[in-house]
């Protein structure tokens, strides 16, 4: 397979960049993405040319260090995970866009890197629970309903990647924070922080600049790991419970 690769190139934060193309051939379909930007690379190198810097760690499509836009959508044309994206999924002469993510809270550090430290501040503002030291407590002690367990499982798949903010029109990182919020609100072992943590952890999340929420679905879309649009609602209910409950203290 050949292909016609447009990659986006920044030195660093402070230079400006620019789409800059390249022509690739000899990929094989069974090619990861992450593969094929390898073999772009090996080829830059033997040239005496500066590789393409860009992120990864696991490639499993569990650590959400990976993350491109591709041709326009966040991960690519399939919902998953950069990394686990084939090149079957492209045609021979292609032209294929590859950009980083592109939100004001995502600064650019080279190339395809961005610095997503802004999405641990979030979590560090509220996304942990008060546990007791010493031995560990019977796994049977403390019983989940089954719906609430499946709640949580389900957001506690956010593998914080950060599709949903390149996604968003408004660069927005509600589906992000609700997903760290709804995951540990909704069990027992996260009641003690239920009202702070929603409190902190949005506030946190705005003073990164993200941008506001409008709805728009395409974080969910773009969510490699299918955290649902209704979860945002399901923050802003405990956010508005909190904030009453705490303004009756």
């Amino acid at each position: 397979m050949r292909l016609t690769l447009r990659v986006w190139r920044q030195r660093n934060a402070e230079e400006p960049g620019a789409m800059v193309t390249y022509d690739i051939d000899d990929i094989s379909e069974d090619m990861s993405f992450l593969e094929m930007l390898d073999t772009l690379n090996e080829t830059l190198i033997l040239r005496g040319d500066e590789p393409v810097a860009f992120d990864h760690d696991c490639r499993e499509g569990i650590c959400g260090a990976c993350g491109v836009v591709i041709n326009g959508d966040a991960h690519g044309p399939e919902r998953t995970t950069t990394c686990q994206l084939h090149m079957r999924h492209f045609k021979d002469g292609d032209t294929v866009d590859v950009e980083p993510w592109r939100a004001g809270a995502f600064p650019v550090v080279k190339d395809l890197v961005v610095d997503r430290s802004a999405f641990d501040r979030i979590i560090g503002a509220g996304g942990y629970i008060s546990v007791p030291t010493g031995a560990a407590p019977e796994a049977h002690a403390t019983p989940v309903p089954k719906a609430d367990a499946d709640f949580a499982f389900e957001h506690a798949e956010c593998i914080g990647c950060g599709a949903c903010v390149a996604a968003c029109p408004n660069g927005s990182a509600m589906l992000f924070t609700s997903a760290k919020v709804n995951h540990l609100n909704v069990l027992p072992q996260g009641a003690p922080e239920r009202e702070s943590r929603v409190l902190d952890m949005v506030s946190a999340m705005d003073e990164e600049g993200f941008g506001g929420c409008t709805l728009t679905g395409e974080c969910a879309t773009a969510c490699p790991k299918g955290i649902p649009l209704p979860s945002i609602a399901a923050m802003n209910k405990e956010w508005l419970r909190a904030t009453r409950k705490t303004s009756r203290r």
